[in-house]
C-alpha cells in the first residue's frame, strides 16, 4: 500500500499548530501571572520588598525617552533606536532570456542609545530591547536614488546581464515620546536606577499594546491554532481512512477475482475430464494449474490471448473482447488492440 503523503502531511500540520496554540495559551497565561506596576513609584517599592532569590517579572508602562537621543539623517527624527538599510534595486537575465526585478542589500546598520520610560512619576531603563517580542520600529523615510547612465556604466552592466536601477534606502526608528508597555525582569543597582532586561526564563516584551491587548491578543491566536489543528487533523484522518479503505476493498476485489477464476478453471475441467479418458492425476493437477494461469479474469470461459497493462489496473481477453478498466489510455490501446485482432 502506497503511503498516502497528504494524510500523512496534514497530521504532522495539525501537530504542529497544536504546539504553537499550547505555546500561545501558555504565554498568555504567564502574561496574567505578571506583576502590574502602576507606576514607577511603586515598582520601587515592590523591589525593595521583593524577594532577592526569584526574579521579579513586571509589567511597566510610560513614554520613550533618552538623554543622547539619536538624529536620523534622512528624516531628522529623534530616536532611541535606528536602523539603516540600502537595497540595490536591478534587472537581470533570467534562464527564459527575459528581464526581471531583483534586489541585493548593501548596507544594514543598527544603532541605539540608553532609554528609559518615564510615566511621570520617575524613569525605568530598558535594556536589550532589540531582542524583544513585539517591538515595531516606524518607517521614518524611504528615498529611491537612481542610478547614472553613463555609456560605460551601461555598457558593463549589459555583459554582466544587469541593469542597475537604483538605490532605496530606508530608515526605521524608535521616536522619543513613544507609549511602549515592557514586559520584562526588573531590578535595581545599587544606584537606585530600575532596569527592565530579559529574564533568564520568562516573558520579555516592547510593545505598543497594552498588557491586557497582549493577553487577548495571544488568546486570539491560540484558538485559531487549535480551530486550525483540529480542521487540518480531521481532514488528514479523512485521507488515511480513505486509504486504507482503498487498499481493503482492492484486496478483496483480488481475492474475489482469485476466487473465481479458481472456480472457472474447476468447471472447465470438471467439463473435460468428463469427455477424456486415460489421463492421470498427475496431468490433471498440472493442466488445471495451466488453465488457472490462463484464463480470462473477465468472462470466465475463454483463455487469454494477449494482455496489456500500462497502469496496472486489469488484463484483457482478446477472445472474449472484454476489458474492465479505468484507464482511459488502457481503454483505448486495448479497444484498438481487439480490432487488430479481429481483422
Amino acid at each position: 500500500m502506497l503511503i498516502p503523503w497528504g494524510g500523512v502531511g496534514c497530521c504532522l500540520s495539525a501537530a504542529a499548530l497544536y504546539l504553537l496554540g499550547r505555546s500561545s495559551g501558555r504565554d498568555a497565561e504567564v502574561l496574567r501571572s505578571v506583576a502590574r506596576a502602576g507606576s514607577t513609584k511603586d515598582l520601587a517599592a515592590i523591589l525593595d520588598t521583593a524577594s532577592k532569590v526569584l526574579p521579579l517579572v513586571v509589567a511597566v508602562s510610560g513614554r520613550v525617552g533618552s538623554d543622547t537621543p539619536l538624529i536620523c539623517q534622512q528624516s531628522g527624527m529623534r530616536g532611541v533606536i535606528v536602523e539603516e538599510t540600502a537595497e540595490q534595486h536591478f534587472l537581470k537575465h533570467n534562464d527564459a532570456g527575459s528581464w526581471i526585478q531583483d534586489s541585493a542589500v548593501m548596507l544594514s546598520v543598527s544603532k541605539e542609545v540608553p532609554w528609559y520610560l518615564d510615566d511621570g512619576t520617575g524613569r525605568v531603563f530598558v535594556v536589550g530591547a532589540r531582542g524583544a517580542a513585539g517591538l515595531v520600529l516606524t518607517v521614518a523615510s524611504e528615498v529611491f536614488e537612481e542610478s547614472g547612465r553613463t555609456l560605460v556604466r551601461g555598457t558593463l552592466d549589459y555583459l554582466q546581464g544587469l541593469k542597475m536601477l537604483g538605490v532605496k534606502r530606508t530608515e526605521r526608528v524608535l521616536p522619543t515620546g513613544t507609549s511602549l508597555t515592557v514586559v520584562g525582569e526588573a531590578i535595581k543597582d545599587d544606584v537606585g536606577t530600575i532596569r527592565i532586561q530579559r529574564p533568564h526564563k520568562g516573558p520579555f516584551y516592547v510593545s505598543p499594546k497594552s498588557i491586557d491587548q497582549l493577553i487577548m491578543n495571544l488568546g486570539k491566536w491560540a484558538k485559531l491554532y487549535q480551530l486550525a489543528s483540529m480542521g487540518f487533523a480531521a481532514f488528514g484522518v479523512f485521507l488515511l481512512a480513505k486509504r486504507a479503505l482503498q487498499h481493503f476493498l482492492e484486496r478483496k476485489r483480488r481475492h474475489e477475482l482469485q476466487k473465481r477464476v479458481h472456480a472457472a478453471a474447476a468447471q472447465r475441467q470438471a467439463r473435460e475430464a468428463e469427455g477424456g479418458n486415460g489421463t492421470s492425476d498427475v496431468d490433471s493437477s498440472n493442466k488445471k494449474d495451466q488453465l488457472v494461469l490462463d484464463i480470462c479474469v473477465i468472462c470466465l470461459e475463454q483463455e487469454y490471448n494477449a494482455v496489456f497493462v500500462p497502469c496496472g489496473h486489469m488484463c484483457c481477453c482478446m477472445n472474449c473482447s472484454s476489458h474492465l478498466t479505468n484507464c482511459p489510455l488502457c481503454r483505448r490501446r486495448i479497444d484498438q488492440a481487439v480490432r487488430t485482432f479481429r481483422h
